[in-house]
């Protein structure tokens, strides 16, 4: 009998508890909200030269997580497609063949030129990781390998 007075004691703590719990999660939830940050939207690359048009056939579009370590760079190539990247961590040097450079930082987002020879450097104390996205078409390289790292 001692247990049914103290179980039904219990009962408006249990319901009010419930109740407080499920409107903090309502209020919660209500205060949170979805948000999208552009980081990047240009008809433009990193040096403001316009990008050219799409290219004809089956578009294929690749997302690719790209590790730079420490004091490395990547060997001269060029992108005959659509690409863009965001820096996840680091600090990288975009350097073109005629000397033209970008520095972009974790949080940096680059429209990458197309066509047009260039590399990439980490510069920073940690490895550089970019998260890149390659418009491209299939059965297509979308990195065109200019030189070796020994050449």
């Amino acid at each position: 009998m001692m247990s049914k007075i103290v179980g039904r004691r219990w009962v408006p703590i249990i319901i009010f508890g419930v109740t407080l719990v499920g409107l903090s999660l309502k209020v919660s939830a209500q205060e949170r909200k979805i948000e999208t940050e552009v980081l990047a939207k240009s008809t433009t690359d990193w040096r403001g030269v316009l990008l050219p048009a799409y290219s004809e056939g089956q578009p294929e579009v690749t997302v690719a997580r790209i590790t730079i370590p420490k004091s490395m760079a990547l060997p001269l190539h060029e992108h005959p497609f659509m690409t863009a990247g965001v820096v996840l961590q680091g600090t990288i040097e975009v350097r073109t063949d005629s000397g033209d450079t970008h520095i972009a930082q974790a949080g940096d987002a680059v429209v990458e030129l197309i066509n047009q020879a260039h590399g990439g450097a980490n510069i920073g104390e940690e490895d550089a990781v970019i998260l890149a996205v390659y418009a491209g078409i299939e059965g297509e390289p979308v990195t065109v390998p200019l030189s070796t790292p020994d050449s």
